[in-house]
């Protein structure tokens, strides 16, 4: 779809862009945007009613590799919010989606576009949302004990604490300094495409399983986007063995998030992200 005046006209973000000579990831500039968005065909349907484009992200300064600590995160956070202002600011946009799981930036994305009428969503906030609409607790299955830590401060920051059960480690780490060859989870999600063994399914599904069990969880979520992939897996495997729970992915949650706050016309408050001369404002702030 390619219309001026589509009604949800969004522009999908990447968390970060590596640098086109990593020897860690291939770059995915000048690619057509389908190819660019990881996933694409487990979402496709839901961007049928969008006129849409991609945007890579910026290029932190950390390295060349895929975000997994605090550190890495701030510095992503730092390299989009660019791209989040200036889409923002250009009238082109309803709806700002940022792609990626620890969703680096997206308290300042939500600052800088409610200013300029611009819906934001973001993957783990919309998944932990949408998850409390459907069970009473949640699991986060992930990976990367870094990146288990970072994604506890999201909950946390998002007011979940309460209704998450707990996070899950499936045991994988991204290619990075470090990475001595072991299996990733692109070579993961490539096995299970092609209908071979993947133990990265076999572990989300016995990580799953245990999350049911032992902690409570009704509603199953995901923490890293290069995860998302094994939510139809998962979903399948789960039913099979009997499971009637829902299993959420971060795009999917953020796209459909974003159109209802355009449907119903609502945007982010003013009280709890205000511009720098409100007109009115609480002369307290309280806990």
């Amino acid at each position: 779809m390619n219309e001026k005046n589509a009604k949800y006209r969004f522009l999908l973000v990447q968390a970060f862009e590596i640098p086109g000579k990593s020897k860690y990831y291939a770059s995915r500039a000048n690619l057509p945007k389908e190819e660019a968005l990881r996933n694409y065909k487990d979402i496709s349907h839901l961007l049928e009613d969008v006129d849409w484009e991609i945007h890579l992200g910026g290029v932190p300064q950390y390295g060349d590799w895929a975000v997994e600590n605090r550190e890495e995160f701030a510095y992503a956070a730092s390299a989009r919010l660019p791209a989040v202002r200036e889409a923002a600011e250009s009238g082109k946009y309803n709806g700002i989606i940022l792609l990626g799981g620890g969703e680096p930036g997206f308290l300042e994305s939500r600052e800088i576009c409610r200013k300029n009428n611009v819906v934001v969503t973001s993957c783990g906030f919309s998944q932990m949302h949408i998850a409390t609409m459907l069970g009473n607790k949640f699991s986060v299955i992930d990976f990367a004990e870094p990146h288990n830590m970072y994604y506890y401060n999201l909950v946390v920051q998002h007011r979940f604490d309460r209704r998450c059960a707990s996070i899950r480690n499936i045991g994988y780490y991204h290619p990075r300094p470090g990475y001595d060859g072991e299996p990733d989870l692109t070579q993961e999600n490539i096995k299970a495409l092609n209908g071979e063994h993947s133990d990265a399914v076999e572990r989300a599904v016995e990580e799953a399983e245990s999350a049911l069990k032992e902690d409570g969880a009704e509603v199953l979520t995901f923490g890293c986007s290069g995860m998302f992939w094994l939510q139809p897996f998962l979903q399948k495997r789960l039913s099979e063995l009997g499971w009637e729970v829902p299993v959420l992915e971060g795009y999917s949650c953020s796209i459909m998030l974003a159109k209802m706050m355009v449907d119903m016309g609502i945007n982010a408050s003013g009280i709890t992200f205000p511009g720098d001369r409100p007109k009115k404002s609480p002369r307290r702030v309280l806990f």
